[in-house]
């Protein structure tokens, strides 16, 4: 499975509500902005082998961080390696507000 997502993918997937969706911005880009996409919650990815434990592997995961760089990238391979079916957001937070996204 490609381990990218695009914004539009996500919506889909959101409106089904079947996903868990975890921000793992770094602290400092997260204080600076501290909006969210809609049914996410935000996780420190210094912390992912703490938060990780209370992921369910019944559910998909998708991570965002600023742009779907190396933050989420590196996120999502350590969780691919626990046995969860992780993906990213192509672009992160920024291509989600590009392609019309909401935040709260």
């Amino acid at each position: 499975m490609n381990p990218t997502l695009s914004p539009d993918e996500l919506k889909k997937l959101l409106d089904s509500k079947s996903v868990t969706l975890v921000d793992v911005r770094r602290k400092a880009d997260y204080d600076a902005d501290p909006h969210l996409i809609p049914g996410a919650t935000w996780s420190n990815p210094e912390e992912v082998e703490t938060w990780s434990l209370g992921l369910s592997k019944d559910r998909p995961v998708v991570v965002y961080c600023v742009k779907g760089g190396s933050v989420s990238q590196s996120i999502a391979e350590n969780l691919t390696r626990t046995q969860l079916n992780v993906r990213y957001i192509e672009g992160g937070l920024k291509a989600w507000k590009e392609s019309g996204g909401q935040v709260e």
